[in-house]
């Protein structure tokens, strides 16, 4: 088992790519913080998890919430003294063209995507750094590389994501702690369900499968990183 014995925070575990890399870290061996808004959902996570024979707890956090998110990593540490890995994989979409988007649909994706994701990763380095190891994943998105029409709000978000990881990576650098984005393509959730004109799902990537390249990152050897990794349906941008 690949992880056996490390520690995971997850957030946005209650489903899509959370849930699934979650439950991938779980099998690998890690014990797993739960975090998102939804404690129902995140019990039944794990649930799942400790049935087959996996250790998870269940921490309902809003990611948007200074106070919750260092609370999140508290109760990891306070459970397990440590934490090895932690994948912001929480997220929103909204899509639009600039000049009909809403504002709030910016502070919202801003708020989630990006400052969730620099807070989830304050509130874990301190420990990470005493330990000098850890491997931090942000879920991006391929309108970093790729300019999709009505996409503005959320291309921001990501793009400030890729930018913050790329400086942050640098820093952790001289400390041992790696810091990489994972980039998905158009992914089989539950994010599609309200979009008009969404590629057919069968064309969409899994996501287990993408949980497959998250575990890939978090397992290397301590002596490489995979800093930016960007995985693609095989029909390319749908």
């Amino acid at each position: 088992m690949k992880l056996l014995g490390q520690v995971a925070v997850v957030t946005g575990a209650s489903r899509g790519i959370g849930r699934a890399v979650a439950t991938a870290l779980a099998r690998a061996g890690a014990a797993v913080a739960l975090a998102a808004r939804s404690p129902a959902e995140l019990e039944t996570v794990a649930r799942e998890i400790r049935e087959t024979g996996g250790r998870a707890v269940v921490v309902p956090t809003d990611v948007r919430q200074e106070a919750q998110v260092e609370g999140l990593a508290r109760r990891a540490l306070a459970e397990w003294q440590r934490v090895d890995v932690l994948v912001n994989a929480a997220g929103v979409a909204a899509f639009a063209p600039v000049t009909d988007s809403k504002l709030d649909d910016w502070d919202q994706m801003l708020a989630v995507n990006l400052r969730g994701a620099v807070l989830g990763c304050r509130a874990v380095l301190p420990a990470m750094i005493a330990k000098r190891r850890g491997t931090i994943i942000n879920i991006g998105s391929v309108v970093t590389s790729r300019s999709l029409t009505g996409s503005a709000a959320y291309t921001a978000s990501k793009y400030g994501l890729l930018g913050f990881s790329r400086v942050l990576a640098e820093e952790m650098r001289p400390h041992r702690v790696r810091v990489g984005v994972l980039s998905a393509g158009a992914t089989d959730t539950t994010l599609w369900d309200a979009m008009p004109g969404a590629p057919a799902r069968e064309r969409m990537l899994r996501a287990d499968q993408v949980a497959d390249a998250a575990l890939l990152m978090a397992s290397l050897d301590a002596n490489a990183t995979l800093e930016e990794l960007t995985l693609l349906p095989a029909g390319g941008i749908l």
